[in-house]
Order: structure tokens, then sequence, then C-alpha cells
């Protein structure tokens, strides 16, 4: 009776759990959009200023159908260039997709929750952070960071990976923004009224800021751990398999 019940407890795959979850959220969501979208408003109403438009429906569309395709990447890349990515990095990973496109756009924690932009640019910005010390590793088609290579270099190399992302987020944000007419680098309140000046930079600049301090935090971890031999680095790592 033991031997069966304890087969029967076997381990939650919270990878495969999560997974799916956020994935049928994604596509339930971008289901639902496609027939909402077109009965929406193209113009707000006075009377009704927080009633979404078509450009509204417009973004969380196309962030859904953006966020189905980054679900599939981790798998694209582990059997193209024959790596193992660690099943925690991808849980997180996943967890950052829903909180960025379900509960930011579709939900509206962008314009409900204060700092919900910032919390989750700072978050991608280490991610990507720890991307850049695997990015070094799998140039030199090594399991761990040369040795012959500065803790220094690796971690301001790891720092600039990063923060460069960060910035070509922000040209796909304003291309987007700019053909399909929607609100990505929110310069716009959530009623449509235009933000002038440096207000419709703000949230451009702080994306950029708190993308640079997650990447500063991920690399002086980094580096300590290449510095000191503490292997916190070693394990966010991607690895190339055997």
């Amino acid at each position: 009776y033991f031997n069966g019940e304890s087969k029967m407890k076997k381990k939650i795959n919270w990878q495969k759990v999560i997974g799916y979850f956020v994935l049928i959220t994604l596509i339930s969501t971008a289901i639902f959009l496609i027939f909402v979208i077109k009965d929406a408003p193209t113009v707000a109403d006075p009377a009704e200023p927080f009633v979404r438009l078509k450009s509204d429906y417009a973004l969380m569309l196309s962030q859904c159908i953006l966020g189905i395709v980054a679900m599939m990447m981790p798998t694209l890349l582990e059997n193209k260039f024959k790596i193992i990515i660690p099943s925690y990095m991808i849980i997180l990973y996943t967890i950052f997709l829903y909180a960025a496109i379900y509960l930011g756009e579709v939900k509206s924690f962008y314009y409900n929750i204060s700092n919900w932009d910032n919390i989750l640019h700072t978050f991608s910005g280490a991610m990507i952070g720890a991307l850049g010390f695997s990015i070094v590793t799998l140039l030199n088609k090594t399991e761990k960071v040369p040795m012959e290579l500065s803790p220094l270099f690796v971690a301001l190399f790891s720092f600039c990976f990063a923060v460069t992302l960060g910035v070509v987020w922000e040209f796909y944000e304003y291309t987007f923004d700019g053909l399909l007419g929607l609100n990505m680098q929110k310069f716009a309140l959530e009623n449509g009224t235009p933000l002038i000046g440096r207000a419709a930079l703000a949230d451009t600049m702080m994306d950029l800021v708190v993308d640079a301090v997650g990447a500063f935090i991920m690399s002086v971890i980094g580096y300590i751990s290449l510095k000191y031999n503490k292997g916190w680095i070693e394990r966010l790592q991607v690895k190339m398999t055997k």
C-alpha cells in the first residue's frame, strides 16, 4: 500500500504546470480579443473615458500573440542549438510573461498597480544579465566561464548585454506604437489622453534606468560568484548538451 501510494505521489513538474496554465491563458485571451476588437470604438467618448478602444485591444492581442511565440522559444532554442536551459529559469521566464502580458496589459496592472512596469523591467534586466554570463560560456563552447577571462570583464559584458537588449526592446515598442497606433511606451493615459514633453518620455527613460539597475545587480552577483568561486551564477547558466 505504502509503495503504491509513494508512486502516486510523484514530484509535480512545475515547469509544465505553470507553462500550460500561462499558454492556455494567453491563447484563450487572444481568441476572446479577436471577437471583441471588431465591435470596440475607435475614438474615446468623453462621457465614458475608461471604455477600451480598438487600439487598446490591438495592443493586448499583439502582446498575447508575442507571448505565445515567446513561450515556444526555449524549446526551439534547446533543440536548435543543443543547449539545456535550467528548469527554474524557464519557470521565472514564464511567470514574467504572465505578469507582463496578461496581468500588465489585459488586466491593466500597468495603470492600476504603482511601479508594476518598473518591477518587471528590473526583473527582466536581472534575468537578461544572467543570460549574459551564459552567452560567454556558449560562445567559448564550455560549461563554465573560461578561467583566463577576468571576472570583471565577464560581469561588464553581462551588464552591457542586458542594457543593450533593453534598448532594443524600446526600439520595438517605439516602432510598433507608430505602425499600429499602440501605447506600449505609455505616452498616453489609459483614457487616451496624450502626455506632453518630459511626461511622455518618463516611461521609456524609467524602463531603461531600471533595466540597468537589474542588470547591474546581477552583474555584481555574477562577479562575486566568479571571483570567489561561490557557484551562484553557474546555477543560472544555460549549458551545452554533451
